[in-house]
């Protein structure tokens, strides 16, 4: 299973920037792709999450409406789209998969749910 993170940069406040998670090695509707971001000192907290067992997706309270998840064509590539950006979302950002079972019991911002876990991309959001 391999899971990487990219399109992490420097943004001034306001800006926008998309990511990326490549996924390969997994049944991919048998899983929940999560986005993650973690800050200096803090733990790390769920984003965002979709998977196919319920087909919805799913937003921290801090990024609605900012922020959108979507799945590539060939599901191999999922996007986090990240607009109005504030100097408080500056993180390590990780897309992790975890079974799609999450998705049903409401855990999928539960970091220990996570099986797999690429790489992270750092945003830097500059006031």
């Amino acid at each position: 299973v391999q899971l990487q993170a990219s399109g992490g940069g420097l943004v001034q406040t306001g800006g926008s920037l998309r990511l990326s998670c490549a996924a390969s090695g997994f049944r991919f509707d048998d899983y929940a792709i999560g986005w993650f971001r973690q800050a200096p000192g803090k733990e790390r907290e769920g984003v965002a999450c979709a998977g196919s067992l319920t087909n919805n997706t799913y937003y921290a309270d801090s990024v609605k409406g900012r922020f959108t998840m979507s799945t590539g064509s060939a599901k191999k590539t999922v996007y986090l789209q990240m607009n109005g950006l504030k100097s408080e979302d500056t993180a390590v950002y990780y897309c992790g998969a975890a079974w799609a079972t999450v998705l049903w019991g409401g855990t999928y911002f539960r970091a220990s749910e996570y099986d797999f876990w690429g790489r992270g991309t750092l945003v830097t959001v500059s006031s």
